[in-house]
């Protein structure tokens, strides 16, 4: 076959299979030889080689044929068995050129290393000729021009994150043991494993310690760790430099692949098409994936549905919010790394129960608050009391007050008397209902930031006059009825728990 014959099949491609693919797939092929009716190509990459194999072969086959070439099938070679042929083909002139630019490029910088070393990567040691007609190395850890070996993991790790300082309870003890089998390579019966839950549960610091593990005990493995976002910007940068089958190749060769972060990419839709791919390809070579996301996949707005089942094919696990016993066990384990630190910090008894018990909103925010008290008693010498502690975290304590809505003061107060909740908001008048109705009025005033207008709409529609009389009514009683107080004691700390 000529190179003329060969420019009237790529065209012939070019318009069956689009642009776009053409130049990803099509473009890098180089013709070889027509012997014994079986077309042979070089490819830059076994990857590429396979998956031309697979989604291209018969297009190719049927234009060759159309262009009056007898041939059967069509074989794939590595591009760096052109090096050691006794009379390899010719570049093509766009080939040329791109080795012309490599070679200008090696003499001002010292980019042939990291380009040997991506090759590597990749599985494919590249001749000349293949890596200046193959597209720009695109590399995992950052800028295009970087070693693949210092790809590492992919993202940064945090060297705290491990499972050593992963502190188990109830609420995480399901994610933990399924983390910590993957990291232990045994058998896994799950594949994806997806993590979700709120801000602060150690989603992020389990995928973390499941990298640490693997590196130190399976160093054999090839581990990716990496952010949504970073899976999104650098599938774009592959695409602005021409790198996509490097960006393929890389990530679909990985042993196992941990995204952080997955509702990230929702409606970025080639970003979606390509993590789609990629997921597929890792499940059908059984290598393990790993995700995680502030939501389950069914509950996160715009992602194909078809990524959404995949992704709960797997073991699906949610990392509940933190209970009093974990938030204090996590609490004295950073107490005795601080101390580490701070050894004449002395902190009183009951802070950590304090802090376990004040703030549930978030672990993260539990630890900086202990963070901020150790800082502030080395700065002024001062033990950490109680009352230091209120006034130094009076913000952070603030914000993390639990909300108590007017709906759970309705239902307190109905439990409480043993009225119906539809008696309370209804337009009943009896005393045995309007007493009860008068401190549920009087709780929401106090402990909602709900105005008399709002208040009154909740309680069937009555006027803001109605709810000033009772709030009124009701400090009138407390002090001079020892029940009414105490019940109202009581309703308050039951709510405020």
């Amino acid at each position: 076959m000529t190179n003329e014959t060969w420019g009237h099949v790529r065209e012939d491609l070019r318009k069956a299979v689009g642009a776009n693919s053409y130049k990803a797939w099509i473009e890098p092929l180089r013709f070889k030889d027509l012997e014994n009716r079986v077309a042979r190509f070089y490819v830059p990459t076994t990857f590429m080689g396979n998956w031309v194999s697979r989604h291209y072969a018969d297009k190719i086959l049927q234009s060759l044929i159309e262009n009056g070439l007898k041939a059967d099938r069509i074989e794939f070679m590595l591009a760096s068995e052109a090096a050691n042929s006794a009379t390899p083909p010719a570049p093509t002139a766009a080939a040329a050129a791109a080795s012309h630019e490599t070679a200008s490029a090696s003499r001002t910088t010292t980019a042939d290393k990291p380009a040997a070393s991506r090759s590597a990567q990749a599985g494919v040691a590249l001749s000349d000729a293949a890596r200046a007609s193959a597209p720009r190395r695109f590399d995992l850890a950052g800028g295009s021009d970087a070693g693949a070996e210092d790809a590492g993991t992919g993202g940064p790790l945090d060297a705290r994150y491990t499972f050593d300082s992963f502190v188990v309870g109830k609420p995480n003890q399901l994610a933990h043991t399924a983390a910590y089998r993957i990291a232990s390579g045994g058998p896994v019966t799950f594949n994806p494993l997806f993590l979700y839950g709120g801000v602060g549960l150690g989603k992020t610091h389990l995928m973390h310690a499941i990298a640490w593990h693997l590196q130190t005990h399976r160093p054999d493995l090839k581990v990716l760790y990496l952010s949504a976002e970073q899976f999104m910007y650098r599938f774009i940068r592959a695409l602005r430099e021409n790198g996509t089958m490097e960006f393929k190749s890389l990530f679909r060769s990985v042993d196992v692949l941990m995204v952080d972060d997955v509702q990230f990419i929702a409606g970025k839709d080639s970003t979606q098409e390509e993590f789609f791919h990629t997921f597929n390809a890792l499940i059908d070579q059984n290598k393990q994936i790993v995700i995680s996301a502030d939501r389950a996949p069914g509950e996160i707005k715009k992602l194909e549905d078809r990524i959404a089942s995949r992704l709960q094919c797997g073991l699906v696990v949610d990392l509940h919010p933190t209970d009093y016993e974990l938030r204090l066990g996590i609490l004295q384990t950073k107490l005795d790394q601080h101390l580490q630190h701070y050894p004449d910090v002395r902190i009183a008894d009951g802070v950590l129960e304090f802090l376990a018990h004040r703030i549930t909103t978030n672990i993260r925010v539990l630890e900086g608050a202990l963070t901020r008290l150790f800082a502030f008693a080395s700065l002024v010498g001062k033990t950490v009391t109680l009352d230091l502690t209120q006034d130094c975290l009076s913000d952070i304590l603030r914000n993390s007050e639990r909300k108590v809505t007017v709906e759970e003061i309705q239902r307190a107060v109905s439990e409480h008397y043993n009225i119906r909740l539809s008696d309370l908001v209804g337009p009943r008048r009896h005393r045995t209902v309007a007493r009860p109705r008068q401190v549920a009025m009087w709780l929401s005033k106090q402990l909602t930031p709900r105005s008399l207008p709002e208040i009154g709409r909740r309680f069937g529609g009555r006027d803001h006059t109605t709810v000033m009389h009772a709030v009124k009514r009701i400090e009138e009683l407390k002090g001079a009825d020892s029940q009414i107080a105490e019940d109202l004691d009581l309703l308050r700390r039951t709510l405020e728990m």
